[in-house]
This record gives C-alpha cells, sequence and structure tokens, in this order.
C-alpha cells in the first residue's frame, strides 16, 4: 500500500510540475515542443541532481513514465487552455503542490541510501525545488527559489514534520501526506498573508 501511494505521490508531482512549466513557458511563445521540454526540465530536474549526488543514475533513465506524463500534461494544457491561463494563480498553485510532493519524494529515496536527517532534508529541498530553478533559467526568469519567498524553507518544515512523524512511529504514508501537506501549506500561507524574508537591499537603497 505504502509503495502505490508513493508511486501516485511522483505520477502527481510530475504532473502538477509540468503543467506549471508549461504554463509559465506559454507566455514565453515557445512552440509545443519547446513547452514540452520546459515542462519535462521542470518535473525531472531537481531528482536528477539529487540522484547525481547521491551517486545514482537518473531516475527517468530506469523509469520513463516522467517522458508520458509530461506529454499528458501539454495535452491537459491545450485541451483546457482557456481556463488554465485564465486562472491567474494557476502557475503558483501547481508549483506549490510539485514542491511539496517532490520534496517528500527527495527525502524518501535520501532515506533508503541510509543518509543523515539533515542530509535527507536537503534533498528533499533540491528534489522539491531545483527543477523550478532550471525552468526559471530557461526562460530568462529570476528563481523563486532565489526571490523574498518562502520556497526552500517549505520543503525545510515539511522535511522537519517528517522526521517528527518517523521519531513517533507514524506510517510511512501518513508521514509522506503529513510533510506534503506542510510544505503546500506554509507556501500557501506565505502566498496568502504576503509572509517573506527580509530582502538584501544594495547600498544605495539604504
Amino acid at each position: 500500500m505504502e509503495n502505490y501511494f508513493t508511486t501516485f505521490i511522483d505520477i502527481v508531482g510530475t504532473f502538477t510540475f509540468a503543467i506549471s512549466g508549461i504554463r509559465l513557458a506559454s507566455g514565453k511563445h515557445l512552440d509545443w515542443f519547446g513547452a514540452y521540454i520546459i515542462g519535462l526540465v521542470t518535473a525531472v530536474g531537481g531528482g536528477t541532481i539529487r540522484d547525481i549526488l547521491l551517486d545514482l543514475p537518473p531516475f527517468w533513465m530506469l523509469d520513463g513514465k516522467c517522458f508520458a506524463i509530461t506529454g499528458v500534461a501539454l495535452l491537459a494544457t491545450l485541451l483546457f487552455k482557456d481556463k488554465v491561463f485564465r486562472w491567474a494563480n494557476t502557475l503558483m498553485l501547481f508549483d506549490t503542490i510539485g514542491l511539496g510532493l517532490f520534496t517528500i519524494i527527495g527525502i524518501s529515496k535520501s532515506m533508503d541510501a541510509q543518509l543523515p536527517f539533515w542530509v535527507c532534508i536537503i534533498m528533499g529541498t533540491i528534489t522539491g525545488s531545483v527543477g523550478g530553478v532550471l525552468r526559471d533559467v530557461l526562460l530568462n526568469e529570476v528563481p523563486l527559489l532565489l526571490r523574498k519567498d518562502i520556497y526552500a524553507i517549505a520543503c525545510i518544515a515539511g522535511g522537519g514534520v517528517y522526521f517528527l512523524c518517523i521519531h513517533l512511529n507514524v506510517s510511512k504514508s501518513l508521514t509522506e501526506l503529513l510533510a506534503a501537506l506542510v510544505v503546500i501549506c506554509v507556501r500557501l500561507i506565505a502566498i496568502k498573508f504576503q509572509i517573506h524574508l527580509p530582502v538584501l537591499k544594495s547600498i544605495k537603497d539604504v
């Protein structure tokens, strides 16, 4: 049951991240193939960096479902583009869901490698956020991770809840669900109430 839940998280996370990439690519007037590539990079970028750091083959070389899921995301965007493009917060919502789900995937995979908890949290943050960084860089945007928005901190909060649940002997499925919800909720609350870290000002702004 737990393996099925993890697989479900992986599929939904891939889909939502791909949608966020394709949605942002649409504003840059890319063709369908270009939008597909941006969606794919968003979906696999963080996990690829994580696997390289863990000295593992990138996951998409062993299981190609991310290519098909990204294709479905592109098709869904094309079919429902009026709704997807009309919603001002669509990109942020899909990006936030992907962030939460992929953070948990990264932590879980790092735990399988028997790494210290703090390394697992870092790997979870990388898995959840680096795909969005690569997406933004390719589209010439300032990465969300480097803005004043609460982003990586949400991943760290979710990681803390993950290991708290492990310490309390909570089931793996419930642990993953709760930790993902914490990441998503922290991010959404920060957006809703405009909570952010202080901006580093230059000398001329002081």
